[in-house]
């Protein structure tokens, strides 16, 4: 499931790209431009799934990362949909985004269903390494005229 990077295709698209910082307040950030970006230019991928699954991209990240730098988020707008990029400074491929793991989450815990909501609510999700660490992403595709809210 690890598609073309961003920088693999030719950049004919609307792009946005940000720095984080490595802390929780990155997250709403985050959801905010999400949702900026793709209410702008009135882009048709459902900007709710796209703002949960940026969440938890972002809280993964500043979660599961050591140092203080900043964080990277990149919203790519595409004929197809939209794709959402974290980089972060570890080179740590994300726990199992790309392959389903064996049982059900446990109920009780917390945590745990971040990469389970990714793999399962995104049309593709990956990972690639970077010169600094590595890109987390996702993309979700356009939503159909008829399926959209008014």
């Amino acid at each position: 499931m690890n598609g073309p990077a961003l920088q693999d295709r030719p950049s004919a698209s609307p792009s946005w790209r940000i720095a984080l910082p490595h802390t929780v307040a990155a997250v709403p950030v985050a959801r905010a431009l999400v949702r900026t970006a793709l209410a702008e230019l009135q882009h048709a991928a459902d900007s709710d799934t796209a703002e949960l699954l940026t969440a938890e991209l972002v809280a993964n990240a500043v979660e599961h990362t050591a140092g203080n730098g900043p964080i990277e988020l990149v919203v790519e707008l595409l004929p197809s949909g939209c794709q959402v990029e974290v980089h972060d400074p570890d080179p740590a491929p994300p726990g199992d985004l790309t392959r389903p793991t064996k049982g059900e989450p446990d109920p009780w815990q917390e945590h745990g269903r971040g990469l389970l909501l990714i793999r399962t609510l995104s049309s593709s999700c990956g990972h690639r390494p970077t010169d600094s660490g590595k890109a987390v992403w996702f993309r979700l595709p356009v939503v159909p005229a008829q399926r959209r809210p008014l």
